[in-house]
């Protein structure tokens, strides 16, 4: 039977050298943890939850990335489109969403742009 090498650093500082792989005969390789990526059919929410939820409207908070001033926080979405507006482009502003649990969430770059976008559409 093949030995099956592998690269020891437990060294300190003297060095990596290579040593056969110690297997222990006896034991039974050891299962992998596995992830549910999707709920089971019972853990659906009801639709009248997800109605609620979608309901409540979103708070925003809106930097402005060169200053670092807080330019709306709490803010509606009228109000963060207005804050985002007094920026030259929309790369000037960090736009944060305020999740469910209290924390904000920084939008991403497409998110802000298309809030950039709304701001174009309500001057014109």
């Amino acid at each position: 039977m093949a030995k099956t090498w592998v690269l020891d650093t437990e060294t300190k500082g003297t060095g990596a050298h290579v040593a056969p792989l110690k297997r222990d005969r006896e034991s039974t390789p050891s299962k992998l943890s596995l992830v549910n990526l999707h709920p089971p059919a019972g853990d659906v929410p009801p639709s009248g939850a997800e109605a609620t939820s979608a309901a409540t409207p979103k708070r925003f908070k809106v930097v402005d990335v060169l200053s670092g001033s807080v330019l709306a926080e709490d803010a509606s979405v009228k109000d963060a489109v207005a804050a985002v507006g007094t920026l030259r482009k929309s790369i000037d502003a960090l736009v944060y969403v305020r999740e469910d649990g209290g924390r904000w969430r920084m939008l991403s770059l497409g998110d802000t742009k298309a809030l950039w976008e709304l701001r174009e559409r309500a001057a014109g």
